[in-house]
This record gives structure tokens, sequence and C-alpha cells, in this order.
């Protein structure tokens, strides 16, 4: 790696019936939201590990004591994803930046390593269609990049991957993870990651 990356965490505050909805089905709003809170700090701890020039939390909502020392704020703008995407990134200034949902609490450091020196951009596919993480050696591009990007679709990840190699990007592909959105896929993600706080949550509120 030749340059170290502002790391950025895209997230909502953890606010029952606001976060993880389609986890209802089996829990309740309450509990969904504290599954929800605990990916979070599991991303916000993975990403505290890994190599940085800059923590940012890209936050929709009120910040709360969960926030770790050392991460910068930044309030999301209004609008669709594609639009709180490309305005995080688009305002970081100068040097690689790499964003990061909350909805993949197995993610490690390891797996959010790249060579800026080789590649333009990084793309982290979701086993949905979607993804769960970009990069961009140069953040500025993207409002090019991702305004307009359809968003939570089975092909979001396939267009956006196009848009970056229509720009002339170098792309580096990171490990394909699933994200939590359903009953099952909480299921699958705790049985892969067992010892984090997400997956001690789950099984926590689905015991009960």
């Amino acid at each position: 790696m030749t340059d170290l990356p502002t790391l950025v965490v895209i997230a909502k505050t953890p606010v029952p019936g606001r976060v993880k909805t389609r986890l209802s089905s089996r829990v309740s709003a309450v509990d969904a939201a504290a599954v929800a809170q605990a990916a979070l700090l599991d991303t916000l701890d993975a990403l505290t590990s890994a190599p940085a020039r800059r923590r940012v939390l890209l936050l929709a909502g009120p910040a709360g004591p969960w926030v770790p020392d050392g991460w910068d704020l930044v309030a999301q703008v209004d609008g669709g994803l594609d639009h709180r995407i490309a305005a995080g990134l688009g305002k970081l200034g100068d040097g690689p930046a790499l964003l990061v949902g909350m909805d993949t609490p197995q993610v490690g450091p390891a797996l959010l390593e790249v060579d800026w020196g080789a590649y333009d951009a990084c793309l982290g596919r979701a086993t949905d269609g979607g993804y769960w993480a970009l990069g961009l050696a140069d953040p500025a591009l993207a409002p090019q990049v991702v305004e307009g990007v359809p968003m939570s679709r089975s092909l979001t990840g396939q267009v956006q991957r196009q848009r970056l190699r229509d720009a002339g990007l170098r792309v580096a592909d990171l490990p394909e993870l699933r994200d939590v959105d359903t009953p099952a896929d909480a299921d699958a993600v705790a049985r892969l990651a067992p010892h984090t706080r997400f997956a001690r949550r789950w099984r926590e509120v689905t015991a009960r």
C-alpha cells in the first residue's frame, strides 16, 4: 500500500423502526435496532484496527456514546443513497478514501487492503448484488462515478463497477461479502463470525 486511505463508515443511527426493519419478521423493532448497533460497532472496530490517515463516520441521525474516539463525525446530506455516498466521499479532500457500509459485521482489517499505487478504485460486492465497500484514489471523482447508480438493486454492484471502468479507472475487486438484511442473512453471518458483537446480540434476541 503506497498511501494510507481515509476510512469511512456510512451508517444510520440505530433507532428502532428505522434500521434493519426486515429483521422484524423475527425480532422486535427494538431488538432489530440493537442488532444494527452491534453490527455498526463491529464495523467501527474493524476499521479502527486498519491503517488509516483519517477515520470518518458518515452518519444519518444523531451520534451516541457508542462512537469511538478518533472518528470524525460528518452528517449525511439529504437525498438518495447514491447522492449521499457521492457527497460524502466527494468532500474528503486529497488522498484515497474507502467507504464501508454498516451491514457487514464480519469485515476485518485484512479485507480493506488496497495497493493505491496499482489501482484507482476498489469495489467490494455483496452476495445480494449490491456492494459493501467502495474506494477511490481520488474521492473528488465520486459524484461522476456514483451519482445515478441505482441502489439496493440486484445489479447495483455490476452497474457501479461498470461506471468505474467507464471512467477509465483501474479497479481492484475486494472479497464478496454477505450483507445482513434478512433473518436468513443474520443467521448465516452470525455462524460465519460467531465471536462478533453482532452474532452475540443476534443469538440473544432470537433465543427469547
